[in-house]
């Protein structure tokens, strides 16, 4: 169903990517928009348990797609170098294929709000984040993306480099 890296060589492994994910924290979000154009939406995320966390407003262009159609991408750049030397960038970048879903019940969307504000602020105390969560809950939506293929890919020189590294060391 998803179509095979031609340059296994620069295939990243599953935990890498998961890697990239994790330390991420902005993507872009590709949904079926109106009229058959593709649209496209940069936006905050956490990576937790396999699936991906979004939220936005209640209503626009991106929950009415998402409720024609559930398939979606989302692409998260790690790395992007430009190296004007070599008339290239040092890119490595995650795909990940699936389908999202609007969270209905109060629960599953505060444990992903919670998720989400672990995340961009670590350092908040308990107290503060659960303040920040009640003032900020009621407008929210909550998005979650279960994958079903997820694809990471790094430029050959990164390879090289790692393959180096790697007969140096051992």
């Amino acid at each position: 169903m998803f179509r095979e890296m031609r340059r296994k060589r620069q295939m990243l492994s599953k935990e890498e990517c998961e890697q990239v994910l994790y330390r991420g924290t902005s993507g872009v979000l590709a949904v079926s928009g109106d009229d058959g154009y593709p649209y496209a939406v940069p936006l905050s995320y956490v990576y937790d348990h396999g699936c991906i966390y979004f939220h936005c407003a209640k209503s626009g262009h991106k929950l009415d797609a998402i409720r024609r159609d559930a398939k979606v991408s989302f692409c998260v750049i790690d790395r992007d170098q430009v190296v004007p030397e070599e008339y290239t960038t040092y890119f490595c970048s995650v795909i990940v294929f699936g389908k999202i879903r609007i969270l209905e019940e109060e629960q599953e969307k505060r444990r992903a709000i919670q998720r989400l504000a672990v995340k961009y602020a670590p350092e908040d105390s308990e107290a503060a984040r659960q303040a920040a969560i009640e003032r900020e809950c009621a407008p929210l939506c909550m998005l979650e993306l279960v994958p079903d293929y997820i694809s990471g890919k790094e430029a050959i020189e990164l390879v090289k480099t790692k393959e180096k590294e790697k007969q140096q060391n051992g």
